[in-house]
């Protein structure tokens, strides 16, 4: 177990991804505070964690709130004894053509796909200096960080800020010991994908399914993305195997992007 004594705080934990990531992470030996708005859900995702044998706690936090971001740091350290690792997982998509954007949707999507992580790198960086051991940032990009989808365009510049930011603190954070680096998934059979597949349909008048298909068909290795495949990558990324690696946005999509 990699992560044996380790403490982990994930965001956005209630579901997809943030759930999948925590059963990997907990697998791993890590002891795990779960970080979502929905208290319901974390609530079934500690079950699961710790039927595992790992232990967990919750807190009910909106990522975007500055404030509760580093009080939930500061609760995941008080309740489990430690810190160690963040997974600024959470986010939202926004499937928008560009001529149709308004402020409201520019200021709620960064709100929470950029300002939360930003909140997370701070809160993580303070706490694991204050504590004085390395420690590991590790951030939710997409393949839409590396390259701009249509429909998807203010998305995707949320995802290529967060590259900038895990770059920017890598940099920052490197001589106190914290490395700092982003996930990048593709097409993940996720509520997040069902809600983007729908909006397509909704825009362009394909049927509901077609663009997830045409997307999924375009993968090399032949098959959708499961939440399991992303928390490989973040275990690893968490570990020590990864104490050599910094400021990178990793891509892990199948053969989709390449770089």
């Amino acid at each position: 177990m990699k992560l044996k004594d380790k403490v982990v705080l994930v965001t956005g934990a209630g579901q997809g991804i943030g759930r999948g990531i925590a059963l990997r992470l907990a697998r791993e030996g890590a002891a795990l505070c779960l970080v979502d708005m929905k208290a319901d859900k974390l609530a079934e995702v500690a079950r699961e964690v710790e039927a595992l044998g790992a232990k967990a706690c919750t807190t009910v936090a909106d990522v975007s709130d500055r404030d509760a971001v580093f009080a939930a740091v500061d609760y995941a350290e008080k309740t489990l004894g430690g810190f160690d690792v963040i997974v600024n997982n959470a986010g939202i998509a926004q499937v928008k053509p560009l001529d149709d954007v308004l402020p409201e949707d520019v200021d709620r999507i960064f709100r929470i796909n950029v300002n939360g992580v930003l909140w997370g790198i701070q809160a993580a960086a303070k706490k694991l200096r204050a504590l004085g051991h390395k420690g590991k940032i590790i951030n939710a990009c997409s393949i839409a960080g590396h390259d701009g989808f249509a429909l998807l365009g203010v998305y995707s510049s949320t995802k290529f800020a967060i590259r900038a930011l895990t770059q920017a603190a890598a940099k920052e954070y490197a001589s106190a010991g914290i490395t700092v680096n982003a996930y990048c998934p593709g097409i993940v059979g996720t509520d997040m994908w069902v809600e983007i597949d729908e909006r397509f349909s909704q825009l362009t008048g394909v049927p509901i399914g077609a663009t997830y298909k045409k997307y999924v068909d375009g993968i090399a290795l032949g098959r959708p993305e499961t939440p399991e495949d992303v928390a490989g990558m973040v275990a690893f990324l968490a570990s020590e195997d990864a104490d050599y690696v910094t400021g990178q946005a990793l891509l892990i999509d199948g053969g989709i992007v390449y770089r």
